[in-house]
């Protein structure tokens, strides 16, 4: 029963403010004073949620099939207002099974190999605007580069007036401009009062209205001019078809992109940022990885590139110590399950906290340095090393978005020469609904370019 684990007893309001403004210091004061798994009370689904980090209780709740353990209804109220109810996030059973069939196919394998290029001239074109000697925060620069990643591979929109609006629409979606209250309008339902334009909420549905409008209207005209030979994500949904040979709904598509967006432009940018600082806050990591960069990388082989060993055990001690989302999807029992030797009643609710599993100490000593050593001298299991959750609710743009940071970070350093504007420690702050990104955004300075390899794009692959 959840009611036999510990946990603090504040009110319910005290609890969910306190977990949606600093849940990293909540999870450590709870970890530190209860151990391995605890439960709080933050009014999901009414009840307590039981959180752990432990890797048995992991391998236990991701082992668990969809007949076990439902997550969509956790995550209903906080994602249906920008990613509807049809998104793969919100869905269970057969019908998350089905749209994720439908899903996973253009992330995988050649498909996501066919977007290199694409990410390598983003990211070169964002850098040549930057002037030697000027000052910039990494993490706007970088915000530019995996939107359009997005915008181009995903929504397969390029150039136009369409593309234009939807960058600044998207951009000041996931930024929160304008909206006084962040993401706490999602968490609390109070405050998603609509009292016009100009009130919080309204403003937030305006502009999810600007962007409905713009979206049905590309999905309106691609269904026109249904191109087969296109390789964007939106395109491939079109032509999928589930086993009954039924195609996505214009609302589905819709909902399945806005979900693609959330989980896979500010998360991306967030982790790369957080790469950028820890790199040349450590001259000893930026000594080596310049070395692997110098002697390995070839702009002509970027399959090979994705491959670095050091630059790779960059990425995952990044997303070790910020993982994309500090927990993973919600874990509803259907069923009484056993968990640490516990068995919990049918209902219960279970935060998987990445968080706390990369920062144990008996896993990763020192867990709060940054040391990607420690990914080239062990290798870890599926339920120690987790950054995009696990099961069967694995976010499915996992391979795509560590491609996007290996190619980024390979293609800026290897081309310019930056440094960080302070030796201050950059805090981190909130992201979203559960992610971390560095407050301030990581000023940096560009201070030279280095002479690269030939950078003719003809052969890449």
């Amino acid at each position: 029963m959840a009611s036999q684990i510990d946990g603090p007893r504040l009110p319910r309001l005290l609890m969910r403010l306190w977990w949606s403004r600093n849940p990293r210091a909540c999870m450590d004061a709870c970890a530190k004073r209860y151990g391995d798994i605890f439960q709080v009370d933050l009014g999901l689904l009414d009840r307590p949620v039981v959180v752990t980090g432990h890797p048995e209780a992991m391998q236990q709740l991701f082992s668990a099939g969809h007949q076990q353990l439902d997550s969509g209804k956790a995550l209903y109220d906080l994602a249906k207002p920008m990613a509807g109810e049809n998104s793969i996030g919100v869905l269970d059973g057969s019908a998350h099974q089905r749209q994720r069939r439908l899903m996973m196919p253009p992330f995988l394998g050649k498909s996501i190999q066919s977007y290199r290029t694409l990410i390598v001239d983003l990211a070169t074109q964002a850098m040549e605007s930057w002037q030697i000697g000027e000052p910039r925060v990494i993490s706007e620069v970088l915000k530019d580069v995996t939107l359009r990643v997005i915008l181009q591979s995903v929504f397969g929109i390029y150039d136009g007036p369409r593309y234009e609006k939807l960058r600044v629409l998207f951009s000041d979606m996931m930024e929160g401009k304008g909206f006084p209250f962040g993401s706490a309008l999602l968490y609390f339902k109070f405050l998603q009062v609509d009292l016009g334009r100009w009130s919080p909420w309204g403003k937030f549905q305006y502009l999810i209205a600007q962007i409905d409008e713009l979206l049905y209207a590309e999905i309106r005209d691609r269904r026109a001019y249904l191109d087969p030979e296109r390789t964007d994500v939106l395109s491939l949904l079109m032509l999928a078809r589930d086993e009954e040979g039924q195609a996505m709904s214009d609302i589905e598509l819709r909902d399945e992109l806005m979900t693609l967006l959330h989980s896979g432009h500010s998360t991306t940018n967030a982790a790369l940022s957080w790469a950028f600082y820890f790199i040349h806050r450590q001259p000893e990591v930026r000594q080596k990885l310049m070395a692997e960069l110098t002697t390995q990388f070839d702009p002509q082989d970027l399959a090979a590139a994705e491959k670095l060993p050091y630059l790779q055990a960059v990425v995952q001690e990044t997303l070790r110590i910020y993982p994309v989302s500090l927990v993973a999807l919600a874990r509803i029992a259907r069923n009484p399950i056993e968990i640490l030797g516990k068995t919990y009643e049918t209902g219960t609710v279970f935060f998987p906290a990445i968080y706390l599993t990369h920062r144990r100490a008996d896993l990763y000593p020192d867990p709060e340095t940054f040391r990607p050593e420690r990914f080239l001298e062990r290798q870890f299991s599926i339920y120690e090393y987790l950054p995009f959750g696990g099961g069967h609710r694995m976010c499915i743009g996992t391979a795509f978005a560590q491609m996007q940071m290996r190619l980024i970070l390979a293609t800026i350093l290897s081309r310019w020469e930056l440094s960080l504007v302070s030796d201050q420690p950059v805090q981190p702050g909130r992201r979203g609904l559960g992610g971390i990104k560095p407050s301030g955004g990581v000023p940096m300075v560009l201070t030279g370019q280095r002479n690269a390899r030939s950078s003719v794009s003809v052969s890449r692959t």
